[in-house]
This record gives C-alpha cells, sequence and structure tokens, in this order.
C-alpha cells in the first residue's frame, strides 16, 4: 500500500483535508515547506504536522476561508469538519527562512517541500529547548532529534550539549 493511502487508511479523512489545503496553499501561491515529525520522516524511517511560512497573513485569510482555524502565540491549528487530521502552521518568524531552502521530498506519499535537515534539526533543538511546551511534546522533539542523528551522525555539532545529554 503507498503511503499516502495507507495514511489516510489510519486517519479517519473522509474529505481529503490534506490534499484540499495543499491544494488552496497552491492556489494562492503560498510559499511553505514541511518541518517538524513529518519533515523528520522524508530524512529518518517514518514515525501530519507543521508548515512554516512568510506569508501569513495571506495565509490566515485563505486558510479562514476554508477551514476552521485556532490562532495560538507561535501557530496556527487547521483543521476540516469530516477529517481526523490537524495541520500545524508555525508562524514563529525564526522558521521562515526554512522555506527558502526547502527541496522537494517525499512525506505521506506525496512529493512535498521540506526544511532542508540542518534546519529541521534546529527547529527540533528550538522546540526541545522550550520549557513552556508539553514535556510530551519537548519528549517527542528529543526522539526526533535522536533520528536525525542517527540518519545524519554529522549534525551532531549543531546540538547543544545539554540536550546531547539527554539523548542517552
Amino acid at each position: 500500500m503507498r503511503a499516502l493511502a495507507f495514511w489516510k487508511t489510519l486517519l479517519d479523512d473522509r474529505v481529503d483535508f490534506l490534499d484540499r489545503m495543499i491544494a488552496l496553499l497552491a492556489d494562492h501561491h503560498i510559499r511553505y515547506c514541511v518541518i517538524s515529525g513529518q519533515a523528520v520522516n522524508a530524512y529518518a524511517a517514518p514515525v501530519v504536522s507543521v508548515v512554516a511560512v512568510d506569508q501569513i497573513p495571506r495565509l490566515e485569510t485563505a486558510m479562514r476561508s476554508a477551514f476552521h482555524v485556532e490562532r495560538f502565540a507561535h501557530s496556527l491549528k487547521v483543521s476540516l469538519a469530516g477529517s481526523d487530521l490537524r495541520v500545524q502552521i508555525q508562524i514563529d518568524p525564526r522558521y521562515t527562512s526554512f522555506v527558502d531552502r526547502a527541496t522537494p521530498r517525499d512525506a505521506l506519499g506525496l512529493t512535498l517541500p521540506v526544511a532542508d535537515v540542518a534546519d529541521l534539526l534546529q527547529g527540533k533543538v528550538w522546540a526541545a529547548m522550550d520549557t513552556t511546551r508539553r514535556p510530551s511534546k519537548r519528549q517527542k522533539d528529543l526522539a526526533d532529534i535522536s533520528r536525525l542523528l542517527e540518519s545524519f551522525p554529522h549534525l551532531r555539532d549543531r546540538v547543544p550539549a545539554e540536550i546531547l545529554a539527554r539523548l542517552v
């Protein structure tokens, strides 16, 4: 079974939410790239997630016209009735430059712009060090950092010692 078909089987998504959201981004010429867990899956063995954009006002207007949107301090959570999928759109400005270095890769059985692995690692470091995030999220970030370092050990020097010590 192809990855996308498998993913749709696992997730109750009767309305093709992800396909529709990607089409909306394309229709509105919104530049984005996949980051976080799904981007890690594009580089390491798989374990949906977030996009980073530099056109937040236009994106938010477009998303609100088609989907349910909740705004948080550093993200938008986008959903659609009939789908269990939730897409988190990162609006923290530190991620904006990731889009410029993104390259097409397989994610969720689709070819999508995915953040460069070094950028992805940086985002995971930021997330793991953010004490305002839930502990369960920070543990997942540490696991993603570990997965990335297993596949790209040359990036180890980009990870702060305090995080490396937690990867035992």
